[in-house]
Protein backbone atom coordinates (compact mmCIF):
# COMPACT_ATOMS: atom_id res chain seq x y z
CA UNK A 1 0.00 0.00 0.00
CA UNK A 2 1.39 3.52 0.44
CA UNK A 3 3.48 4.69 2.43
CA UNK A 4 2.91 7.79 5.18
CA UNK A 5 4.81 9.88 2.41
CA UNK A 6 2.95 9.40 -0.13
CA UNK A 7 -0.33 9.56 1.54
CA UNK A 8 0.26 12.74 2.58
CA UNK A 9 1.95 13.59 -0.99
CA UNK A 10 -1.51 12.51 -2.44
CA UNK A 11 -3.49 14.99 -0.15
CA UNK A 12 -1.19 17.42 -0.81
CA UNK A 13 -1.85 16.40 -4.80
CA UNK A 14 -5.67 16.66 -3.89
CA UNK A 15 -5.63 20.45 -2.23
CA UNK A 16 -4.01 21.84 -4.99
CA UNK A 17 -6.58 19.76 -7.44
CA UNK A 18 -9.32 21.19 -5.35
CA UNK A 19 -8.29 24.51 -5.31
CA UNK A 20 -6.97 24.81 -9.48
CA UNK A 21 -10.70 22.79 -10.17
CA UNK A 22 -12.93 26.21 -8.90
CA UNK A 23 -13.08 29.28 -11.39
CA UNK A 24 -12.79 31.74 -7.77
CA UNK A 25 -10.47 31.14 -5.07
CA UNK A 26 -11.69 29.79 -1.89
CA UNK A 27 -12.55 31.84 1.29
CA UNK A 28 -12.23 31.20 5.02
CA UNK A 29 -15.35 29.82 6.23
CA UNK A 30 -16.35 27.85 3.32
CA UNK A 31 -18.19 24.83 3.25
CA UNK A 32 -16.37 21.49 1.55
CA UNK A 33 -18.23 18.23 1.52
CA UNK A 34 -15.82 14.98 1.91
CA UNK A 35 -16.85 12.18 0.80
CA UNK A 36 -14.93 8.50 1.28
CA UNK A 37 -15.46 4.58 0.83
CA UNK A 38 -13.89 3.12 4.18
CA UNK A 39 -10.41 2.40 2.69
CA UNK A 40 -9.76 5.46 1.73
CA UNK A 41 -9.89 6.82 5.65
CA UNK A 42 -6.06 7.40 5.47
CA UNK A 43 -6.37 9.80 2.90
CA UNK A 44 -9.37 11.43 3.97
CA UNK A 45 -7.99 11.69 7.97
CA UNK A 46 -5.29 13.77 6.04
CA UNK A 47 -7.82 15.79 3.78
CA UNK A 48 -9.80 17.29 6.62
CA UNK A 49 -6.50 18.21 8.22
CA UNK A 50 -5.74 20.31 5.04
CA UNK A 51 -9.39 21.56 4.71
CA UNK A 52 -9.03 22.62 8.56
CA UNK A 53 -5.71 24.45 7.87
CA UNK A 54 -7.37 26.01 4.35
CA UNK A 55 -9.77 27.60 7.17
CA UNK A 56 -12.91 25.32 5.12
CA UNK A 57 -15.84 24.02 6.99
CA UNK A 58 -15.33 20.24 6.29
CA UNK A 59 -18.58 18.43 6.05
CA UNK A 60 -17.54 14.28 6.57
CA UNK A 61 -19.31 11.73 4.42
CA UNK A 62 -18.59 7.87 4.97
CA UNK A 63 -20.25 6.47 1.52
CA UNK A 64 -22.63 2.90 2.03
CA UNK A 65 -20.88 -0.11 1.99
CA UNK A 66 -21.42 -2.83 -0.85
CA UNK A 67 -23.75 -4.58 1.47
CA UNK A 68 -25.96 -1.26 2.56
CA UNK A 69 -25.89 -0.05 -1.22
CA UNK A 70 -27.13 -3.51 -2.66
CA UNK A 71 -29.53 -3.61 0.28
CA UNK A 72 -31.02 -0.26 -0.96
CA UNK A 73 -31.30 -1.17 -5.06
CA UNK A 74 -32.60 -4.36 -3.45
CA UNK A 75 -35.70 -3.46 -0.81
CA UNK A 76 -36.44 0.19 -1.34
CA UNK A 77 -39.86 1.39 -2.14
CA UNK A 78 -40.74 3.40 -5.01
CA UNK A 79 -41.07 6.67 -2.66
CA UNK A 80 -37.56 5.13 -0.34
CA UNK A 81 -35.31 4.65 -4.30
CA UNK A 82 -36.08 8.71 -5.15
CA UNK A 83 -36.27 10.30 -1.39
CA UNK A 84 -34.21 12.97 -0.69
CA UNK A 85 -32.60 13.48 3.18
CA UNK A 86 -33.83 16.62 4.66
CA UNK A 87 -31.70 19.59 4.35
CA UNK A 88 -29.68 17.89 1.23
CA UNK A 89 -30.80 20.29 -1.10
CA UNK A 90 -29.86 23.04 1.31
CA UNK A 91 -26.50 21.71 1.89
CA UNK A 92 -25.58 21.92 -1.94
CA UNK A 93 -27.01 25.13 -2.33
CA UNK A 94 -24.54 26.24 -0.14
CA UNK A 95 -21.67 24.12 -0.77
CA UNK A 96 -18.38 25.71 -2.03
CA UNK A 97 -16.07 22.40 -2.81
CA UNK A 98 -16.44 19.08 -3.06
CA UNK A 99 -14.22 15.86 -2.93
CA UNK A 100 -14.50 12.42 -3.09
CA UNK A 101 -12.35 9.11 -2.56
CA UNK A 102 -13.63 6.31 -4.70
CA UNK A 103 -12.10 2.90 -2.90
CA UNK A 104 -14.28 0.43 -3.55
CA UNK A 105 -14.88 -3.17 -1.06
CA UNK A 106 -16.77 -4.46 -4.62
CA UNK A 107 -17.40 -2.82 -8.15
CA UNK A 108 -19.75 -5.87 -8.93
CA UNK A 109 -22.26 -5.83 -6.14
CA UNK A 110 -24.93 -4.33 -8.22
CA UNK A 111 -24.78 -6.82 -10.92
CA UNK A 112 -28.13 -8.54 -9.46
CA UNK A 113 -29.90 -5.46 -9.27
CA UNK A 114 -32.44 -4.42 -11.84
CA UNK A 115 -30.65 -1.31 -13.48
CA UNK A 116 -33.95 0.60 -13.88
CA UNK A 117 -34.24 1.02 -10.59
CA UNK A 118 -30.57 2.13 -10.26
CA UNK A 119 -31.77 4.60 -13.15
CA UNK A 120 -34.75 5.97 -11.58
CA UNK A 121 -32.77 6.51 -8.36
CA UNK A 122 -30.50 8.55 -10.40
CA UNK A 123 -33.12 10.49 -12.42
CA UNK A 124 -34.37 11.47 -9.20
CA UNK A 125 -31.23 12.93 -8.09
CA UNK A 126 -30.33 14.56 -11.09
CA UNK A 127 -31.75 18.00 -10.07
CA UNK A 128 -29.66 17.83 -6.95
CA UNK A 129 -26.79 17.78 -9.59
CA UNK A 130 -28.25 20.35 -11.30
CA UNK A 131 -27.49 22.45 -8.40
CA UNK A 132 -23.66 21.93 -7.99
CA UNK A 133 -23.59 22.58 -11.76
CA UNK A 134 -25.23 26.02 -11.85
CA UNK A 135 -22.90 26.93 -8.85
CA UNK A 136 -19.98 25.74 -10.48
CA UNK A 137 -20.95 27.71 -12.93
CA UNK A 138 -21.17 30.61 -11.39
CA UNK A 139 -17.73 30.09 -10.25
CA UNK A 140 -19.10 29.29 -6.09
CA UNK A 141 -18.71 25.84 -6.26
CA UNK A 142 -14.60 23.16 -7.30
CA UNK A 143 -15.05 19.57 -7.12
CA UNK A 144 -12.49 17.03 -7.49
CA UNK A 145 -12.02 13.35 -6.97
CA UNK A 146 -9.45 10.44 -6.93
CA UNK A 147 -9.01 6.69 -6.60
CA UNK A 148 -7.47 4.50 -3.69
CA UNK A 149 -6.63 1.10 -4.57
CA UNK A 150 -8.10 -1.60 -3.12
CA UNK A 151 -7.80 -5.64 -3.28
CA UNK A 152 -10.89 -5.81 -5.32
CA UNK A 153 -9.66 -3.34 -8.24
CA UNK A 154 -6.47 -4.77 -8.36
CA UNK A 155 -8.50 -8.42 -8.50
CA UNK A 156 -10.96 -7.34 -11.27
CA UNK A 157 -8.37 -5.80 -13.15
CA UNK A 158 -6.14 -9.16 -13.39
CA UNK A 159 -3.22 -7.55 -11.24
CA UNK A 160 -1.54 -8.02 -8.50
CA UNK A 161 -2.13 -5.31 -5.06
CA UNK A 162 1.26 -3.93 -5.31
CA UNK A 163 1.38 -3.80 -9.50
CA UNK A 164 -1.74 -1.99 -8.81
CA UNK A 165 -0.91 0.48 -6.64
CA UNK A 166 2.19 0.66 -8.38
CA UNK A 167 0.03 2.02 -11.22
CA UNK A 168 -1.92 4.72 -9.03
CA UNK A 169 1.53 5.90 -7.57
CA UNK A 170 2.89 6.30 -10.98
CA UNK A 171 0.09 8.09 -12.49
CA UNK A 172 -0.51 10.55 -9.45
CA UNK A 173 3.47 11.32 -8.99
CA UNK A 174 3.55 10.25 -5.96
CA UNK A 175 6.76 8.28 -6.36
CA UNK A 176 8.72 11.88 -7.19
CA UNK A 177 9.60 14.12 -3.94
CA UNK A 178 7.71 16.94 -5.09
CA UNK A 179 4.52 15.37 -7.47
CA UNK A 180 2.92 19.36 -7.73
CA UNK A 181 5.63 20.35 -9.93
CA UNK A 182 4.55 17.71 -12.55
CA UNK A 183 1.67 18.57 -12.09
CA UNK A 184 2.10 21.92 -12.93
CA UNK A 185 4.17 20.75 -16.23
CA UNK A 186 1.39 18.75 -17.22
CA UNK A 187 -1.26 21.72 -16.92
CA UNK A 188 1.14 24.01 -18.60
CA UNK A 189 1.43 21.69 -21.32
CA UNK A 190 -2.15 21.19 -21.48
CA UNK A 191 -3.09 24.80 -21.55
CA UNK A 192 -0.55 24.87 -24.87
CA UNK A 193 -2.68 22.19 -26.75
CA UNK A 194 -6.14 23.73 -25.80
CA UNK A 195 -5.16 26.79 -27.24
CA UNK A 196 -4.04 25.51 -30.32
CA UNK A 197 -7.37 22.97 -30.78
CA UNK A 198 -9.18 26.11 -29.99
CA UNK A 199 -7.90 28.30 -32.51
CA UNK A 200 -9.28 25.96 -35.36
CA UNK A 201 -12.89 26.91 -37.05
CA UNK A 202 -13.90 22.58 -37.21
CA UNK A 203 -16.63 21.31 -39.16
CA UNK A 204 -16.41 18.09 -38.31
CA UNK A 205 -13.89 15.62 -36.45
CA UNK A 206 -12.98 11.72 -38.04
CA UNK A 207 -12.30 9.31 -35.92
CA UNK A 208 -10.54 6.21 -37.92
CA UNK A 209 -9.11 2.65 -36.34
CA UNK A 210 -9.21 -0.44 -37.54
CA UNK A 211 -12.86 -1.23 -35.83
CA UNK A 212 -14.02 2.80 -35.40
CA UNK A 213 -14.78 5.07 -38.41
CA UNK A 214 -17.07 7.75 -36.32
CA UNK A 215 -18.12 11.34 -37.66
CA UNK A 216 -18.23 14.23 -34.49
CA UNK A 217 -19.71 17.63 -35.12
CA UNK A 218 -18.51 19.93 -32.72
CA UNK A 219 -20.94 22.40 -32.79
CA UNK A 220 -20.89 25.96 -32.34
CA UNK A 221 -19.51 28.22 -29.11
CA UNK A 222 -17.73 24.88 -28.44
CA UNK A 223 -14.10 24.78 -26.58
CA UNK A 224 -11.93 21.71 -25.43
CA UNK A 225 -11.21 21.89 -21.73
CA UNK A 226 -9.46 19.19 -19.54
CA UNK A 227 -6.73 18.81 -17.09
CA UNK A 228 -9.05 21.20 -14.62
CA UNK A 229 -8.39 19.44 -11.48
CA UNK A 230 -11.87 17.98 -11.84
CA UNK A 231 -9.92 14.39 -11.48
CA UNK A 232 -6.94 13.12 -10.25
CA UNK A 233 -5.34 11.90 -12.37
CA UNK A 234 -6.62 13.43 -16.22
CA UNK A 235 -4.57 13.52 -18.80
CA UNK A 236 -7.29 13.87 -21.54
CA UNK A 237 -8.68 16.85 -23.48
CA UNK A 238 -12.14 16.77 -24.43
CA UNK A 239 -15.19 18.46 -25.65
CA UNK A 240 -19.01 18.16 -25.47
CA UNK A 241 -20.35 17.92 -29.82
CA UNK A 242 -23.13 18.74 -30.90
CA UNK A 243 -25.37 15.38 -30.80
CA UNK A 244 -27.03 15.79 -33.65
CA UNK A 245 -23.78 15.67 -35.63
CA UNK A 246 -22.72 12.08 -34.71
CA UNK A 247 -22.57 9.76 -37.36
CA UNK A 248 -21.22 6.27 -38.12
CA UNK A 249 -19.56 3.76 -36.28
CA UNK A 250 -17.71 3.65 -33.01
CA UNK A 251 -15.75 0.73 -31.30
CA UNK A 252 -14.78 0.42 -27.07
CA UNK A 253 -12.05 -2.20 -27.30
CA UNK A 254 -11.50 -1.57 -23.73
CA UNK A 255 -14.14 -3.07 -21.33
CA UNK A 256 -16.06 -1.06 -18.89
CA UNK A 257 -17.59 -1.79 -15.38
CA UNK A 258 -21.33 0.13 -14.63
CA UNK A 259 -23.60 -0.77 -11.92
CA UNK A 260 -21.91 -3.97 -11.04
CA UNK A 261 -22.19 -4.66 -14.91
CA UNK A 262 -19.32 -6.04 -16.58
CA UNK A 263 -19.37 -4.97 -20.44
CA UNK A 264 -17.01 -5.61 -23.43
CA UNK A 265 -16.48 -5.21 -26.84
CA UNK A 266 -18.98 -2.44 -27.65
CA UNK A 267 -20.06 -1.20 -30.57
CA UNK A 268 -22.40 1.19 -31.59
CA UNK A 269 -24.05 2.43 -34.86
CA UNK A 270 -25.14 6.10 -35.00
CA UNK A 271 -27.59 7.70 -37.37
CA UNK A 272 -28.55 11.37 -36.95
CA UNK A 273 -27.02 11.80 -33.40
CA UNK A 274 -28.74 8.70 -31.95
CA UNK A 275 -27.43 5.21 -31.48
CA UNK A 276 -29.37 2.83 -34.11
CA UNK A 277 -27.39 -0.41 -33.71
CA UNK A 278 -25.75 -1.13 -30.25
CA UNK A 279 -23.47 -4.77 -29.90
CA UNK A 280 -21.25 -5.67 -27.35
CA UNK A 281 -19.47 -9.13 -26.65
CA UNK A 282 -20.51 -9.27 -23.14
CA UNK A 283 -23.01 -7.52 -21.39
CA UNK A 284 -25.25 -6.18 -24.12
CA UNK A 285 -28.56 -6.69 -22.40
CA UNK A 286 -27.37 -4.14 -19.84
CA UNK A 287 -25.87 -2.13 -22.47
CA UNK A 288 -29.33 -1.54 -24.32
CA UNK A 289 -30.85 -1.14 -20.64
CA UNK A 290 -28.17 1.77 -20.46
CA UNK A 291 -29.15 3.67 -23.50
CA UNK A 292 -33.28 3.30 -22.94
CA UNK A 293 -32.52 5.13 -19.52
CA UNK A 294 -33.95 8.47 -21.50
CA UNK A 295 -34.42 10.36 -24.66
CA UNK A 296 -30.39 11.78 -23.92
CA UNK A 297 -28.81 8.43 -23.00
CA UNK A 298 -28.69 7.40 -27.16
CA UNK A 299 -26.75 10.15 -27.92
CA UNK A 300 -22.87 11.43 -26.93
CA UNK A 301 -22.51 13.84 -24.56
CA UNK A 302 -18.58 13.70 -24.75
CA UNK A 303 -15.47 13.50 -27.15
CA UNK A 304 -12.19 12.48 -25.68
CA UNK A 305 -8.19 12.62 -26.55
CA UNK A 306 -5.98 11.35 -24.15
CA UNK A 307 -1.65 12.32 -25.39
CA UNK A 308 0.40 9.04 -24.24
CA UNK A 309 3.21 11.30 -23.62
CA UNK A 310 1.22 12.90 -20.33
CA UNK A 311 -0.32 9.39 -19.15
CA UNK A 312 2.06 6.79 -17.33
CA UNK A 313 -1.14 4.47 -16.90
CA UNK A 314 -0.58 1.59 -19.25
CA UNK A 315 -2.88 -1.56 -17.92
CA UNK A 316 -6.24 -2.02 -17.64
CA UNK A 317 -7.39 -0.92 -14.32
CA UNK A 318 -10.91 -1.48 -14.15
CA UNK A 319 -12.12 1.57 -12.88
CA UNK A 320 -13.24 4.85 -15.56
CA UNK A 321 -11.02 7.23 -13.98
CA UNK A 322 -7.87 5.66 -14.59
CA UNK A 323 -9.03 4.15 -18.34
CA UNK A 324 -10.36 7.17 -19.49
CA UNK A 325 -7.02 8.48 -19.20
CA UNK A 326 -5.21 5.38 -20.64
CA UNK A 327 -1.61 6.30 -22.30
CA UNK A 328 -0.08 3.37 -23.35
CA UNK A 329 1.20 3.31 -26.66
CA UNK A 330 -1.20 4.32 -28.83
CA UNK A 331 -3.17 6.81 -26.12
CA UNK A 332 -6.95 7.02 -26.40
CA UNK A 333 -9.73 8.27 -27.50
CA UNK A 334 -13.26 7.87 -25.94
CA UNK A 335 -16.74 8.75 -26.33
CA UNK A 336 -19.33 9.30 -23.21
CA UNK A 337 -23.21 8.15 -23.84
CA UNK A 338 -25.56 10.65 -21.96
CA UNK A 339 -25.15 13.90 -20.13
CA UNK A 340 -22.85 16.88 -22.06
CA UNK A 341 -20.06 19.49 -19.87
CA UNK A 342 -21.65 23.21 -20.16
CA UNK A 343 -17.95 24.53 -19.22
CA UNK A 344 -16.94 23.33 -23.08
CA UNK A 345 -19.64 26.22 -24.07
CA UNK A 346 -17.29 29.15 -25.53
CA UNK A 347 -18.83 32.07 -23.37
CA UNK A 348 -20.31 32.45 -19.97
CA UNK A 349 -21.88 29.08 -19.15
CA UNK A 350 -24.14 31.64 -16.89
CA UNK A 351 -25.42 32.27 -20.25
CA UNK A 352 -26.42 28.55 -21.16
CA UNK A 353 -29.59 27.93 -19.94
CA UNK A 354 -32.02 25.34 -20.82
CA UNK A 355 -33.30 26.34 -24.17
CA UNK A 356 -29.59 27.83 -25.21
CA UNK A 357 -28.37 24.10 -24.68
CA UNK A 358 -31.09 22.34 -26.57
CA UNK A 359 -30.51 25.02 -29.39
CA UNK A 360 -26.37 24.36 -29.78
CA UNK A 361 -27.32 20.70 -29.44
CA UNK A 362 -25.45 20.03 -25.95
CA UNK A 363 -26.93 16.47 -24.71
CA UNK A 364 -28.96 16.27 -21.30
CA UNK A 365 -29.47 13.02 -19.53
CA UNK A 366 -29.07 11.40 -16.22
CA UNK A 367 -26.46 8.71 -17.74
CA UNK A 368 -22.72 9.80 -18.67
CA UNK A 369 -20.97 6.46 -19.49
CA UNK A 370 -17.20 6.50 -20.73
CA UNK A 371 -16.54 4.02 -23.38
CA UNK A 372 -12.70 3.80 -24.37
CA UNK A 373 -10.69 2.99 -27.79
CA UNK A 374 -7.29 2.10 -27.15
CA UNK A 375 -6.36 1.05 -30.61
CA UNK A 376 -4.19 2.71 -33.23
CA UNK A 377 -5.94 5.27 -34.83
CA UNK A 378 -5.83 8.99 -36.37
CA UNK A 379 -8.10 12.28 -35.98
CA UNK A 380 -8.70 14.84 -38.59
CA UNK A 381 -10.74 18.09 -38.43
CA UNK A 382 -12.26 19.39 -41.42
CA UNK A 383 -11.73 23.31 -41.23
CA UNK A 384 -14.40 25.62 -42.30
CA UNK A 385 -13.10 26.41 -46.04
CA UNK A 386 -12.65 22.56 -46.91
CA UNK A 387 -9.07 22.07 -45.66
CA UNK A 388 -8.45 18.70 -43.60
CA UNK A 389 -5.31 18.86 -41.15
CA UNK A 390 -4.82 15.71 -38.81
CA UNK A 391 -5.01 16.94 -35.15
CA UNK A 392 -4.11 12.94 -33.65
CA UNK A 393 -1.78 10.05 -34.84
CA UNK A 394 0.25 7.37 -32.87
CA UNK A 395 -1.19 8.07 -29.52
CA UNK A 396 -0.30 12.27 -29.40
CA UNK A 397 -1.20 14.96 -30.78
CA UNK A 398 -0.05 16.53 -33.77
CA UNK A 399 0.71 20.03 -32.47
Amino acid sequence: MLTNKQWQRYADVMMWALQTARKHRFKKNEVVLLRYDLPARPLAERLQAGLLEMGAHPVIRAMPTPTMETDFYRMAAPRQLTFSPPGEETLLNHLNGSIFLFAPESITHLSGIDPKRIGRAALARKPLRDILDQRDAQGLFGWTLCMVPTPELARQSGLTLPEYTAQVIKACFLNRTQPLAHWQEIYSNAVTLKRWLNRMDVLTYHVMSEKTDLQITPGAQRQWIGLSGHNIPSFELFTSPDWRGTQGVYYANQPSYRSGNYVEGVRLEFKKGRVASAQAVQGQTFLRQQLAMDPGASRVGEFSLTDRRFSRITKFMANTLYDENFGGRQGNCHIALGSSYSDTFRGATTDLSPNKKKELGFNTSALHWDLVNTERKRVTARLRGGKTVTIYENGQFCY
